[in-house]
């Protein structure tokens, strides 16, 4: 999910703004990745033995979309709230075509959207909190109850919204990750700190997979978006072909909508 707004101006930030060139390859790789997951969850016979492709490569899927929008959140936006908005729009149109997907449970589940919306939001708040914090405009124990608070908030959404408990922390965390590792210095100390603020995402991502394969694409994913922050964005090309907005913004609700027909007219919805 990305952002077109205005890049952020924060005065007491002094790293540079890092390339987002590698976003237009993400976002044609997340695409890809989740819809192929979903082709071999809903549509693709189970006798194709097919489904070692979607607890593989479609584990690529979230924690890039969580990346680009960490990324996005950070780096090229000046409101990472109206940005959260945006992607809660496309959870909302989504929801339908979302809740007609076979499931084993019929308890309402919220996707992904809602997810990555809700992470970016909390990361964005927190982030807030914290600048305050620091400039004296907020006292300690008004920072540690609005701490607690978005605690019990994030243990009551867990339940509720796809990926759950794991899949709400992956934003923020990323955040705190990439901002440290994109302002990192010479200094061993702060390489240092930057690597023990990498660990938590990448515990994170371990925890959301029950196979060791998909575990280590979900990992792997989220390493190499650290790695980006980092300084590898330098190296990133252009993409030759950008991805259409219309068609960016569309896909998600788009393409659980054409599922849901195909899996009626094969007679898939009761």
């Amino acid at each position: 999910m990305t952002s077109r707004t205005a890049p952020a101006a924060d005065t007491a930030d002094t790293a540079p703004r890092p390339s987002s060139t590698w976003t237009g390859w993400g976002q044609w790789l997340a695409l890809a990745t989740m819809t192929l997951d979903h082709l071999t969850r809903y549509v693709l016979p189970e006798e194709w033995a097919l489904d070692w492709a979607g607890s593989s490569l479609g584990r690529i899927a979230f924690p890039l979309f969580a990346a680009m929008v960490a990324w996005h959140g950070l780096f090229n936006t000046r409101n990472p709230l109206r940005y959260a908005r945006r992607i809660l729009v496309i959870g909302v149109v989504a929801q339908l075509p979302f809740m007609l997907m076979p499931r084993a449970s019929d308890a309402l589940l919220l996707n992904v959207c809602f997810t990555l919306a809700a992470g970016l939001a909390w990361g964005a708040w927190l982030r807030e909190l914290l600048a305050r914090y620091r400039r004296g405009e907020l006292e300690s124990r008004w920072l540690a109850l609005a701490g607690v608070t978005t605690l019990g908030l994030w243990a009551l959404l867990g339940d509720w919204v796809e990926y759950g408990h794991e899949g709400l922390l992956l934003v923020p965390l990323l955040m705190l990750a990439m901002h440290h590792l994109n302002r990192v210095g010479e200094p061993l100390i702060e390489r240092l700190a930057a690597a023990a603020l990498a660990l938590p995402v990448l515990v994170v991502a371990g925890q959301m997979n029950a196979t060791d394969m998909a575990k280590s694409f979900t990992v792997a994913t989220c390493l190499a978006a650290l790695w980006l922050a980092a300084g590898a964005h330098r190296l990133a090309p252009t993409v030759p072909l950008a991805m259409p907005r219309r068609l960016w913004l569309a896909w998600y609700p788009g393409h659980f909508a054409l599922i849901a027909l195909w899996l009626w007219l094969a007679g898939g919805l009761g």
